[in-house]
This record gives structure tokens, sequence and C-alpha cells, in this order.
């Protein structure tokens, strides 16, 4: 069973599962057949142009990336290899494979008896993250029913920062009643709200480093398109700095430039057809309320592509790649040399970017927070993960000593939750359940003052951003 579930994933991926879900949950909401298939139909449509799109994307920026790592002569012990083998990891072992069936049965269950409003089974591949660490736990220690005990415990800690930030996601990135749930990113929600509020309270909201006052400020240079052309050009300039004197240098600096100026083109649009899959669900929620129904707010978990090539999104994740690499050299203890999954810096700092409503200044520090921590995590927890990926058959690169993945491992909750349980302490993994007790309680107890809360500081940064313009709202 868990094999056929398995090469079900393999086969049809999100942008099949997802549109077959919004097709049944629209018919269960009395959406008439033709326009639930439309829905689904539109979703299907969005989640592969996100995918296409970025899929042309990566191969474009990704060599200029690798050769501004490798110019830098750096030789760190673990290298990054991206997120790919991860996920062979993760769907490689006995335990990982368990967590597949179990993690869909118990996120169903869960959202069915209300324990939470957020409907995960949608963004079933991305359970891989989960197993990824429960595998890593197994192979270490043994204990199948430990390992089990930690991915259940995970998935609930990103069930419950995802209810945190479900509305400020959908408000942000336009997608109606839809969140991001990737477990490997939606932890970064307690940093993120943190450093918001610190960042606020020190005054960070007056720095305007948004698309709008960029383009207010730039006029025409500060477009979308040509913020995208800009700094694809610095991005490939960074890249082929020893090659500026050949005609190859130049040309992928130029071929940088276009491609991200055409996801700031492109992206958006692929963005309102899959946005429109959603607003049909969204309107027979209204209807079901106005005839006297008890309209649950609740939120589907949408791919994290869904999010990459959003402006602030795409513009602050490519000033952190440069800045990323450099830290990692320069940081004393720091194991881990960035470099495949760099590209895959917006992916990772969604929640944060949404969280301070597209301030990229803000955006910048709390990003490089959350990558500078995701550094040290995987310094500590990379030799596990060779062994395991080694265990399952990955091929080490030539010249690694240590392997990671610096999108999936930067991770500080799930990382430090398996460091608890990797002491098979029974007092620390009581400590880290009861936590999540105490969590769930006052996010379900106060999730409409956190949803307001948020909406407060977005307004606080639009607010900001209105004064310095001389109109305040």
């Amino acid at each position: 069973m868990l094999d056929i579930l398995s090469k079900i994933m393999d086969s049809f991926g999100a942008a099949i599962v997802v549109p077959v879900i919004i097709f049944f949950i629209a018919l269960i909401m009395k959406v008439k057949p033709k326009k639930a298939f439309g829905a689904a139909l539109n979703a299907g449509i969005g989640l592969t142009g996100f995918n296409m799109i970025i899929g042309a994307y990566s191969p474009i920026v990704t060599p200029a990336v690798n050769r501004m790592v490798e110019e830098t002569g750096v030789n760190l012990r673990i290298l990054d290899t991206g997120w790919q083998a991860t996920s062979v990891v993760a769907y490689s072992t006995r335990v990982g494979m368990i967590f597949l069936g179990l993690g869909l049965v118990m996120q169903l269950v869960l959202f069915l008896i209300k324990y939470t409003d957020i409907f995960m089974p949608s963004d079933l591949w991305n359970n891989y993250s989960f197993m990824l660490w429960g595998s890593m736990l197994y192979i270490s220690t043994k204990n199948l029913w430990l390992s089990i005990g930690l991915m259940v415990l995970s998935n609930l800690y990103s069930l419950a920062f995802s209810e945190i930030v479900a509305k400020r996601w959908s408000v942000y990135y336009g997608y109606p009643r839809c969140t991001m749930t990737a477990p490997h990113h939606i932890c970064s929600v307690p940093l993120a709200v943190g450093m918001d509020w610190v960042l606020t309270k020190l005054g960070a909201n007056k720095v305007q480093w948004n698309p709008e006052t960029i383009q207010d400020k730039l006029g025409f240079l500060g477009e979308p398109v040509s913020l995208g052309f800009i700094l694809g050009m610095l991005l490939g300039l960074a890249g082929n700095f020893m090659r500026l004197n050949t005609f190859e240098g130049w040309g992928e600096i130029a071929t940088i430039g276009i491609a991200t100026a055409a996801i700031m083109a492109i992206f958006p649009k692929i963005a309102g057809i899959f946005a429109s899959a959603f607003t049909t669900i969204t309107d027979a929620s209204k209807r079901t309320a106005k005839s006297g129904g008890k309209d649950r707010v609740w939120y589907l978990a949408i791919n994290d592509a869904a999010g990459y090539g959003e402006t602030a999104t795409l513009l602050t994740g490519m000033l952190l790649m440069p800045i990323v690499l450099v830290l990692a050299i320069i940081l004393p203890g720091n194991e881990t040399l960035p470099m495949v999954d760099l590209i895959a810096i917006p992916y990772m700092i969604e929640l944060i970017i949404c969280i301070s409503n597209g301030n990229i200044f803000k955006s910048l520090i709390s990003g490089t927070l959350w990558c500078v921590g995701g550094l040290y995590m995987i310094t500590a927890v990379a030799p596990i993960f060779t062994e395991v990926a080694v265990e399952v058959g990955v091929n080490l690169p030539a010249g690694a000593l240590l392997i990671c993945s610096f999108a999936v491992m930067t991770n500080h909750i799930m990382g430090g939750l398996f460091l608890i349980f990797m002491t098979q302490n029974p007092l620390w993994i009581c400590l880290s359940i009861v936590v999540y007790i105490a969590l769930y309680f006052f996010v379900r107890l106060k999730k409409e003052g956190i949803h307001a809360y948020l909406e407060r500081q977005a307004e606080l940064e639009a607010g900001a951003h209105a004064t310095i313009e001389g109109a305040v709202s």
C-alpha cells in the first residue's frame, strides 16, 4: 500500500493531486461540476506554469551561482548538494515510507475533527521533510517508535506555525484561503514574527525598501521587470567576475538579466490564473454563511512554488545569495558551503517576506539570521545525514567529505527536535511535547488575535510607506 502511495506521488505530483482535491472540495461545497472542474483545471495550469518557469529559470542561474562559489576558493567540508538528495533519502527508508501513509491519515483526521483548520494533505509531497529527520534518527538509534514520534511531533509543530501565518500568507501572496505548509520553511515563523516586532520597534519599517517605493524613486528603473533585469545582471557579474574578458561571460550575464526580468513579467500572470482557482471555493463558503450555515474558515495547503516569483520575494532571495555565501566563508565554526540550494532561497524566505509585508530591508535582516542559524544547524547534523545518504545509495560528489541540503536542513525547529530526540532522554523529549501543547492551546485560543496582530503590523508597514510618500493613510 505504501509503495502504491509513493508511486502515485512520484507519478502525479502536486500539479495533479491539488486540482483533484480542489475539484472534490468544490463539489462538497455544492459548486456546480462545470465550475468545479474549471477551478481545478486552473489550479493545475497554475502549478504547472510555476514549475515550468522556475524549472527553466534555475538552469540559467545555477551555473553562475556555482561559479561564484568555486571562485571563492574556499573548501568547507560540508557540500550542499540540493534538496533532491534529501527527498531521495526520505523515500528510501522504511520509517520514511511508514510516515508517508501515517502522515496522510493523521493530517486528514486532524482536519476533519477540527483539531486544525489547515488542510495539509494537498501538499503531501513536502512530507519528505518530516521523513528526512525521522530517517536520520532511525538510522542513528534503530528506534522505530522514537523516529515515528519525532515525525509526528514535527508535523504538529508545523501545523501550529501554519495556523499562525495562514491568513497573512494568503493575503500577501493573493491566494484566497490558501497557505504554505512546507515543513522546511514554515518553521521560520517564530523567528519571522519575533524579528519583525523587534525591527519595527527599532524603526526599521521606516526604511521602505519594497517594490512600490523603489519604483516611485527610480521611475521605470524601479519597475519589477527593470529591477529583475538589473539584479539578474548583478548576480551574473558576481558569477562571471573572472570571465569579463570573454563573450561567454557577458552572454551569461545578459541571459540571467533577461531571464530574471522574464520571471518578474510572467509570474504574476500565472499567479492570477492559479488564484482564480480558489475564488470559487471562497465564494461558495460565503454563500454558505449567508444562507445561515456555519462558515468554517480553513486554509488549503499549496506548494511553496506559488510564492517564489513574487517581486519582493525573488529580489530579496537574490540579494541573500551572495550575502549567505560570504557569511558561510567568514563565520567561525561553520563548515557548511551552500551551493546548489542557493537558488532556493526565495522559497526559504516566503514567510519572512509576508510577515514583513514585503519590506526588503527587514526581510534581508531576518532572512540572514535564518540562514546563518541554518549553517550552524547543518554543521551539527550533516555527519548523520551523510551516513544515512550513503546507506541508501546516494553517491558523494568528488571531493565532498559530507553533504547536506541547505534549503531543507536550514530548519532550527526540526533540527532542534531531532537533536533532542537523539539524546533519547525522556525528560527532554517530554519537555518538547509540553512546549508543543502550550503552543497549540495558545494558537487555538488566540488565533483571531494573532491574525489581527499580524495584519496590524502589515498596516503599520503600509502606513510608513504612505507617510514617506506624504499621504498619511
